[in-house]
């Protein structure tokens, strides 16, 4: 498959602009996508951070499989860093995030006592992919609209401050590596909104889908739309193009066929049923899936309730 290239000339601009924003701040929030925490989690953010003090904050944890979050909040916490879970939309997992930021910077707050420095608000950054639910957290934070949201990647292009307290706020636009080369976490990233859907073959990424599904949550397809899931599973493996559009075709074609979904001619509509598709797995109408399981857990994993994690990511 060709790689998916996702560099936006103000994602250029966000970079240097975070470069620049880390010599103010005190500490980091990195917020990650509960279903695919690796994928979300972008190297280039991780370079620049250094030593400072962070919390992983893991967003959208009721759009997530709950075995997947436990396994992943395990396997994240096991790096040293506080981890908090959230949704935003509820306001679960919220009022926790200041406290672990304080914690966080606990030893930075007392070496700053002993050299006399009065105390100040903690000023940290809040960092992550687009479309991962920075504002809508911060917004939830204040209490207010304080930042620009949206159901689309790229809302906030450029960095604001929300005092809250005795903490300050930095949002910043979301940023995606140049090269996106490892293509199953381009995929991932894709099904799941980070990646525009103008800038993306809409059709392949929900193919992938599809064959995705039909090996990890192959009940959810029934379920929602009465189509058999894809018989051959296989071109997970290999991601081949033709391969994976062969697998999942009749089952976008089962969808358009259930949902009336047809072409000016009168053929059924397999690019509308792929939007569809899409758009519902974004919004949580398929139930709660995971895209991505921590390197320790893999496909041989034993079966919980019937079913299988998804493949690990290393």
């Amino acid at each position: 498959m060709e790689p998916i290239h996702w560099f936006p000339g103000h994602m250029a601009k966000a970079k240097r602009q975070m470069e620049e924003s880390l010599r103010r701040v005190d500490a980091v929030l990195e917020l990650v996508d509960a279903r695919l925490p690796a994928a979300s989690r972008n190297p280039m953010l991780r370079q620049m951070l250094g030593a400072r003090p962070k919390v992983v904050v893991m967003t959208r944890i009721d759009l997530a499989d709950p075995r997947a979050t436990a396994a992943w909040t395990a396997h994240l916490g096991g790096e040293g860093y506080p981890v908090v879970l959230v949704d935003a939309k509820s306001g679960r997992g919220v009022h926790e995030i200041v406290p672990a930021l304080e914690e966080a910077a606990r030893a930075l707050r007392e070496k700053e006592a002993r050299r006399g420095i009065r105390p100040r608000p903690l000023r940290a950054m809040v960092v992550g992919i687009p479309n991962v639910g920075k504002s809508s957290l911060i917004n939830r934070l204040a209490g207010r609209a304080a930042a620009r949201i949206g159901d689309r990647p790229g809302i906030t292009q450029t960095p604001q401050w929300v005092r809250l307290g005795q903490v300050e706020l930095l949002d910043t636009p979301g940023v995606l590596w140049p090269k996106l080369e490892d293509q199953r976490a381009a995929l991932a990233l894709a099904v799941s909104g980070a990646i525009k859907a103008e800038v993306v073959d809409r059709l392949l990424v929900a193919a992938y889908f599809v064959v995705f599904a039909s090996r990890h949550y192959p009940t959810a397809l029934v379920e929602r739309y009465g189509v058999e899931p894809a018989a051959d599973t296989s071109s997970l493996e290999s991601l081949d193009t033709g391969a994976v559009w062969r697998a999942a075709e009749p089952v976008l074609n089962g969808i358009a066929q259930r949902r009336g979904l047809r072409r000016g001619g009168g053929a059924w509509d397999e690019e509308r049923a792929a939007d569809l598709l899409l758009r519902e797995v974004q919004t949580g109408k398929l139930g709660r899936l995971s895209f991505e399981w921590p390197p320790e857990r893999d496909e041989n994993s034993p079966q919980v309730d019937g079913q299988t994690g998804p493949a690990a990511v290393d």
